[in-house]
């Protein structure tokens, strides 16, 4: 279980680097375009489009590579017992709001879907879409919280960027 884990978590990754050359395509094409003196219709939409899928697929891997801003102060200044218990509540806390991040972003791109909701610009794309990205990025990045909080609750090790490149 743990190496498909890690690997849906690397598949994301991959595919929000993906995304973010996707970003880099648009805007270039866009920008050729225009010096080129014709239009490419729906490059700034896909730019975003590209942008929000990195960050929503870059979730669960950022957090399991330990990069993910952490206030470790007051979790330092704590015994050890204490600063777990800390991290378990945090993490619990996070689940919560993660599972409800993610039940909402399946939502919208079902009722995208549902409704044949289409982008506002010339690209007149379908929006669930896009959205999709949104959604099974929180739901991955929910199911990187509950792993966190099983294996932290196991008294394992809290995952960081220097355990994961070793």
């Amino acid at each position: 279980m743990r190496r498909f884990l890690d690997s849906l978590y690397g598949a994301a990754g991959l595919l929000a680097g993906l995304c973010t050359i996707g970003v880099l395509v648009s805007v270039l094409a866009a920008i050729i375009a225009r010096q080129l003196s014709f239009n490419i219709p729906g490059t700034d939409a896909y730019a975003g489009y590209f942008m929000a899928a990195a960050g929503f697929l870059a979730l669960a891997s950022t957090f399991k590579h330990g990069e993910h801003i952490r206030v470790t102060l007051l979790l330092n200044s704590l015994a050890p017992a204490g600063s777990r218990r800390l991290d378990i509540f945090a993490l619990a806390v996070g689940c919560l709001l993660a599972a409800a991040f993610a039940f909402f972003s399946v939502k919208l791109t079902y009722d995208s879907w549902l409704f044949n909701d289409i982008s506002t610009s010339n690209d007149a794309t379908p929006l669930w879409i896009p959205q999709t990205t949104m959604a099974v990025g929180t739901i991955l990045f929910f199911v990187a919280l509950v792993d966190e909080l099983v294996r932290r609750s196991r008294g394992l090790a809290a995952a960081t960027s220097q355990q994961t490149h070793e």
